[in-house]
């Protein structure tokens, strides 16, 4: 069955609901509290996308796999670290994937993102290796908060901060995405579409 590109709001309210929920459960509740609602909120944001597109992006079920494991180890061992840490253990992992494509001469950004556009093999090398450092910044900037700040406002900072820097970062990108865009109907689509960055 064809996944359908879902509305705008949707997707928006998929990744910024349980993020909110969080934030507002930790401040009426606390951490521990706000850890189980998150991760409720997570596996509902898959269920409706699923059920909107008939698709949920691979870069989402990573990551709501990586926040039930580390939610779960979290409550169960009633230590708030292994929650703080999980964007760490994601981005991290975000950013080794990218780079061992790299490596291999493979591009998995269009996998991860499950993106709806074709670039040459240069732009797809050079989009992937912007992503990959911005994951490991992304890392090191949650090591950094989650260390020295409160828990309250590392909680802030994840609900209403993450989100705002991707989303710019993510539209600095747009002048790449033009210069290297390509037909799908070109040769060079093809190779894309097979994951080949090497004939760059």
């Amino acid at each position: 069955m064809e996944k359908s590109a879902p509305h705008p709001l949707f997707k928006l309210a998929t990744e910024l609901g349980p993020l909110l929920i969080f934030f507002g459960a930790n401040a009426k509740f606390g951490l521990f509290v706000a850890t189980g609602a998150f991760m409720v909120a997570v596996v509902a944001a898959i269920i409706a996308s699923y059920v909107v597109t008939r698709h949920v992006p691979l870069m989402a079920i990573v990551t709501a796999v990586i926040v039930l494991v580390f939610g779960g180890l979290t409550l169960v061992l009633h230590d708030e670290t292994f929650i703080k840490v999980k964007p760490t253990i994601i981005y991290g992992l975000f950013a080794g994937t990218l780079g061992t494509g790299l490596l291999l001469g493979r591009s998995f950004i269009a996998v991860m993102f499950d993106q709806m556009f074709n670039l040459t093999p240069t732009g797809w090398r050079l989009l992937t290796i912007r992503w990959m450092i911005f994951f490991a910044g992304m890392a090191v900037l949650n090591e950094i908060i989650w260390r020295t700040q409160t828990t309250d406002f590392w909680v802030a900072f994840k609900a209403f901060g993450v989100i705002p820097i991707t989303v710019i970062f993510a539209m600095l990108q747009t002048p790449l995405i033009k210069r290297y865009h390509l037909e799908p109907a070109t040769d060079e689509a093809s190779d894309i579409e097979r994951g080949d960055i090497s004939k760059g």
